[in-house]
């Protein structure tokens, strides 16, 4: 769970996920490789979230990488539910694996993600280059 408990702090520290509104936001460092960001739920206790780059896997045509996360704010915890990195779980693992390889595709999944958000803060992402992505267009929108 340290893991879990590393992951949130990276993830808090860089954007304050908390404070965001339901949407998509875009933080770009100028590297070429501009970060998107969606809120999908806010919870009392959790909020539903996605980071990927804008980068489209040609076969399947998924964000890749991505990862769909889950930010618990009672035990200050961040859980990777689902990566797409070139390949899609059930490609993985297939679709019913036994309890201790769903366990180990989990913890590399979470793995990734805490050596994924620390590239980020090493590129400079954070709350200083989050802006907000117009619902309508794909133009920028200042966020409050």
């Amino acid at each position: 769970m340290a893991l879990y408990t590393e992951n949130e702090a990276r993830l808090v520290r860089m954007f304050a996920p908390r404070s965001l509104a339901v949407g998509h936001y875009r933080s770009d460092t100028g590297d070429g490789l501009p970060l998107h960001l969606e809120i999908i739920e806010q919870h009392p206790y959790t909020t539903e979230l996605r980071i990927t780059y804008a980068i489209v896997d040609p076969v399947t045509g998924e964000p890749d990488p991505s990862a769909h996360l889950r930010l618990y704010h009672d035990t200050r915890q961040l859980e990777a539910t689902n990566c797409y990195v070139g390949r899609r779980w059930q490609d993985v693992i297939g679709m019913f694996p036994p309890p201790a390889l769903l366990i180990g595709h989990r913890l590399r999944m979470n793995t990734f993600l805490g050596k994924w958000l620390e590239y980020l803060a090493e590129r400079g992402h954070g709350a200083a280059t989050l802006r907000r992505l117009d619902e309508n267009s794909s133009t920028l929108c200042e966020t409050a």
